[in-house]
């Protein structure tokens, strides 16, 4: 029986925070650029309002994605994680220039999708593993105390009086043994335990999206078919210890929970950070509009407006996963990119340069500085 608790806790002021004082949160880290925290924190509070509303309204409140501009090393891409994690969101960093259109080698743009599931699932389950930690820790402890004492004596009579001692003074062995195991005076001491095995070999599965490394074992195919194969195995304590932790939190925490609260996160919580969007802008020259540009940013588009991705978790939408864009915008303009794409990004920010006192401030001013 796993035992998971129903509901992830959020930060516990993140209801009560105003734009103002998220961009105050935000300063701690990020010296400047007034203007772009401000646009994130006014899309988190909208978000945070959103999750509030009745479910049929919320469904119809949508994002106002962010496009940042400035050049590098400016602050674009820490507002957005340190913004995702103040209100402890599925948040993936991806280069938009990495992708190539559908039909072409290379990566597709519904992998962000996928690998902002996989790092949600990640959360969820670390943060169950805290949860169930201490549990975990107690059944492997009494695990290896049993392998390190037999069984209790079995009593043939309630009145028997030896059966009776001898059970008190395995009990007292036990705690003695428990003491020194907290002590970690039988680290060095060897037991056997059965330990699983894990050699089934991985495939690559080839989808209409692309080639994905799916990782399906063939016990994930055929479960029941080969049964579970253990092995004795002689190790320390020490280690013994640490393997069977990690095999009762396998029983305690709740997979297809995690998976289906990890999946919600994203499709309600989740953060792109599209970087160097400006590569991916089409350039009117002699020779026409850039096909393989225009291609890529036709196949982010469904993915920005609001569809649905096929994951191996199963179908996650995209509507409500926030987007922040960002871009030097050297060569390219903004409005090179195809007018469709312009519209799924309605909040621009332009970053400033940074001056020597900037550098002053950094060095001195934001949490943990030098």
């Amino acid at each position: 029986m796993s035992y998971v608790p129903e509901t992830i806790e959020e930060s516990p002021h993140l209801d009560e925070l105003t734009p103002r004082e998220i961009v105050r949160e935000l300063d701690k880290y990020v010296i400047g650029q007034t203007g772009a925290k401000r646009a994130v924190a006014i899309a988190l509070r909208n978000r945070i309002r959103r999750q509030k509303l009745a479910p049929e309204l919320a469904e119809e409140v949508m994002p106002k994605n962010i496009i940042m501009i400035g050049p590098t090393g400016v602050g674009k891409t820490e507002i957005a994680r340190r913004l995702a994690k103040l209100a402890n969101s599925p948040f993936l960093k991806v280069e938009a220039s990495k992708f190539t259109e559908v039909g072409y080698v290379g990566r597709d743009v519904e992998s962000m999708i996928r690998d902002l599931v996989e790092i949600s699932i990640d959360m969820v389950r670390n943060e169950k593993l805290e949860e169930i930690a201490d549990k975990a820790e107690a059944n492997a402890e009494e695990r290896i105390l049993d392998l390190l004492l037999p069984s209790a004596p079995s009593s043939a009579t309630s009145g028997d009086e030896t059966s009776r001692a001898a059970i008190d003074q395995w009990n007292r062995t036990r705690e003695k043994l428990r003491t020194q195991l907290h002590d970690g005076k039988l680290d060095e001491r060897t037991v056997e335990i059965e330990v699983k095995e894990r050699n089934f070999p991985a495939f690559e599965v080839i989808s209409n999206q692309g080639v994905e490394e799916m990782d399906i074992n063939i016990k994930d195919i055929l479960p029941g078919f080969f049964g579970q194969r253990t092995k004795k195995r002689k190790m320390k304590v020490v280690e013994a210890l640490d393997y069977l932790i990690q095999e009762e939190e396998q029983k305690l925490v709740d997979m297809d929970q995690v998976t289906r609260l990890a999946v919600e996160r994203v499709e309600n919580n989740g953060i792109i950070f599209l970087d160097e969007i400006d590569k991916i802008a089409g350039r009117e020259s002699g020779h026409g509009p850039d096909v393989s540009r225009e291609g890529v940013q036709r196949d982010i588009l469904p993915i920005v407006e609001g569809t649905t991705v096929n994951t191996r978790y199963g179908f996650v939408r995209t509507d409500h996963i926030l987007f922040i864009a960002a871009g030097a915008f050297h060569v390219a303009k903004p409005a090179d990119l195809i007018p469709e794409l312009q519209g799924r990004f309605p909040i621009r920010v332009e970053l400033d340069s940074l001056t020597i006192d900037d550098f002053v401030r950094i060095l001195t001013e934001p949490q943990n500085a030098l």
